[in-house]
């Protein structure tokens, strides 16, 4: 009988353990590993090729309540008061998103922000491996803040923080 509840609370606490984990591969304060991506008519881009201007990174997914709820605030508190900044540059990417679910999504949410399909998750792998949506702010190859989930006050922390590294 002791054997049994010593087992069940072992199990327990690796259960709970590993549904406690944040999914997280990268981290504030960490490099990010360049990754290459499609833009229109196939051309390529890189991570590197916005050195020295800040990075807006979004990831979403189309079915996801919480990066819905938080569209609107993207495109008008980020987007909208910094797309004419020269050392800014804003990508979002479609976790699992084809084109079409892509261009569907910013149609519904009537967002202007560039975004892209990761059909195959490959970039979303380089920062995390569960939970959208997912904000990070990348500086000089670093990142400088991530969040996973949206909340008002955090995402508030977010673009004030966005807000100070764009005014120098």
């Amino acid at each position: 009988m002791r054997i049994k509840l010593v087992l069940t609370v072992v199990f327990s606490f690796f259960m709970l353990a590993g549904y406690s984990q944040d999914g997280d591969v990268a981290k504030k304060g960490q490099n990010v590993s360049d990754f290459v991506f499609n833009i229109e008519n196939n051309k390529k881009i890189q991570l590197s090729d916005y050195k020295g201007k800040v990075v807006f990174i979004n990831f979403f997914a189309n079915w996801c309540p919480p990066c819905k709820l938080e569209m609107p605030y993207l495109e008008k508190d980020v987007w909208l008061k910094h797309k004419d900044n020269k050392n800014f540059v804003m990508l979002a990417f479609g976790r699992g998103d084809d084109l079409a679910k892509v261009q569907q999504f910013q149609k519904d949410f009537k967002v202007t922000f560039p975004m892209y399909p990761d059909t195959s998750k490959a970039i979303y792998n380089n920062f995390a491996t569960k939970y959208t949506p997912r904000n990070y702010i990348i500086k000089d190859g670093k990142i400088i803040y991530a969040s996973t989930g949206f909340t008002k006050s955090e995402f508030d922390k977010m673009v004030a923080l966005l807000d100070k590294l764009l005014k120098k």
